[in-house]
């Protein structure tokens, strides 16, 4: 397969390897609303927080959606969105790397962009996702208006690439029924079967045994168009007209059409390429939407995605429950859509704007805000986030724990890794507590005063003795371990090293 070649391909195709795994810390007075949903809002590179995630939601993921930076060759007040081409892709190759390992093997990764880096991008993404695995490229239509001023061409539209993490295994929804298509279904001669509309009886592709006469109401003889078809047999046709499903009009003197009821429609319609901003919204819509939400939206964010949009394709790509990740998160529109929809989210954002607009838009959420997709979704509020800052990496350049790493950080960052959820409260002891029948525990930094060699970072029998006591499976951590195979068996005891056995996750 042709690949993509730039000045520091070679280099860059590496960044992700080496990125260094860091703690996320919790950030109690930033979080809001329930505390336990998992839905994150990270502030910081979203490369390396990328990397931090990476231990505990590989594989966990349904759906991701970015929105990157464009490379437009214009300024933007909180993204440099005028990098040279190479930087452009050093920026995304790691990023997608790290990305394609957090999709389910049924996932999928959305990502928008437009004409600027949009054919590269799908050279790099047929690379590393695999270009069996790309699904379609979907036009969607951000402007409804011409711009006068564009030197050659006004430019209203975007692209939306779509790859499955195994394109054999991808199930997408169907999109609603839009008003308008429901009201081509008409009953004008009350069919107690309900709304109905008119289907051409005969179709082009060759069908020997649709050649057949059709004898109207009325006398009137019918065969199939020049070079086509009717699309059934005789015997099918005879069966449909005693049903009372061929129609030749009010009048009767109609060709023969299928009726094809309303109810008897699969919920729902297969998605095509082309989105239209009447029921996909528009880049005008979201910068409406978002300043009735935040009166300086537009100095931060020039073109948004609408929440329309987003609900397109959380609906198309996940059920309720399920996990959606944006690496790119800028105005919070896919962790706002996704909590109204009842999925769960991870949001990431490096720039102010993580806690100037990505917190406050979701609080707004959580309280009931009735913008964007608010009533047709009926909802009401409710539910909570954590919000979480990147801190120091978890080892040196030697590959031990860095020194700078505390005991209640280091713990959460377990308890988060090992249970999915947040640890209430911080941690002071080596008990950190009890999820799911097996209780964690947690030897370091001298946490039980004693930092000699066989000292409390070592499990032996005496610590065993000093830490809580717990009837049940027990996983302790610590930086070595005295006690042998069948004592520790005995003990209902997993014992993991520090700090191999944290960085394997």
């Amino acid at each position: 397969m042709p690949i993509l070649n730039w000045l520091t391909r070679e280099e860059d195709i590496k960044t992700a390897s080496q990125a260094p795994y860091r703690l996320l810390e919790d950030v109690p007075e930033l979080s809001y609303g329930e505390s336990d949903t998992g839905n994150m809002l990270i502030q910081g590179d979203n490369l390396d927080a990328l990397k931090a995630l990476l231990p505990y939601y590989a594989g966990k993921v349904q759906c991701i959606f970015i929105d990157p930076p464009y490379n437009t060759r214009s300024a933007f007040e909180h993204y440099d969105d005028n990098l040279e081409h190479a930087q452009w892709l050093a920026m995304m190759y790691p990023r997608l790397e790290l990305l394609r390992e957090f999709l389910c093997e049924d996932g999928s990764i959305w990502i928008t962009i437009d004409d600027n880096e949009g054919h590269y991008l799908k050279v790099i993404t047929d690379e590393i996702f695999g270009r069996s695995n790309f699904v379609t490229n979907i036009v969607w239509q951000k402007s409804y208006t011409s711009n006068q001023t564009a030197k050659h061409i006004s430019d209203t539209h975007d692209h939306l690439l779509l790859y499955a993490k195994s394109f054999d295994l991808l199930h997408l929804g169907k999109l609603p029924r839009t008003e308008e298509q429901i009201s081509k279904f008409k009953n004008p001669d009350n069919d107690p079967r309900g709304p109905w509309k008119a289907e051409n009886l005969s179709a082009g592709k060759f069908y020997s045994a649709g050649q057949f006469k059709i004898i109207g109401p009325t006398g009137l003889d019918f065969l199939p168009p020049r070079n086509r078809y009717w699309r059934c047999n005789e015997e099918q046709y005879k069966k449909w007209l005693d049903e009372g499903r061929i129609t030749f009009g009010l009048s009767g003197t109609g060709r023969p059409m299928l009726k094809k009821y309303l109810h008897e429609m699969e919920d729902g319609l297969r998605a095509n390429t082309w989105w239209k901003h009447e029921e996909f919204g528009s880049n005008k819509e979201a910068s409406i939407d978002l300043k009735a939400l935040f009166k300086d939206a537009d100095e931060v964010f020039q073109t948004p995605k609408p929440e329309k949009l987003l609900q397109r394709i959380i609906s198309l790509a996940t059920q309720p429950g399920d996990l959606i990740l944006d690496s790119f998160l800028g105005s919070a529109t896919t962790t706002a859509v996704a909590h109204k929809m009842g999925r769960r989210y991870i949001g990431i954002e490096m720039g102010d704007q993580a806690i100037t607009h990505c917190v406050p838009r979701v609080k707004k959420v959580i309280d009931g805000e009735q913008g964007g997709i608010s009533k047709s979704v009926e909802w009401k509020g409710g539910g909570g986030f954590r919000f979480y800052r990147l801190g120091d990496p978890v080892f040196d350049e030697s590959g031990h724990v860095s020194p700078g790493i505390r005991f209640s950080t280091l713990a959460a960052h377990l308890w988060f890794s090992e249970t999915g959820h947040p640890l209430v409260g911080k941690a002071e002891r080596p008990f950190l507590g009890e999820h799911d029948g097996t209780a964690y525990y947690l030897l370091f930094n001298g946490i039980l005063g004693d930092k000699r060699p066989d000292g409390g970072n070592i499990l032996t029998s005496r610590i065993l003795a000093e830490i809580p006591s717990f009837d049940g499976p027990k996983i302790v951590f610590g930086e070595g371990c005295r006690m042998g195979a069948e004592r520790l068996a005995q003990e209902r005891i997993t014992f993991r090293h520090i700090p191999y056995e944290i960085k394997a996750r």
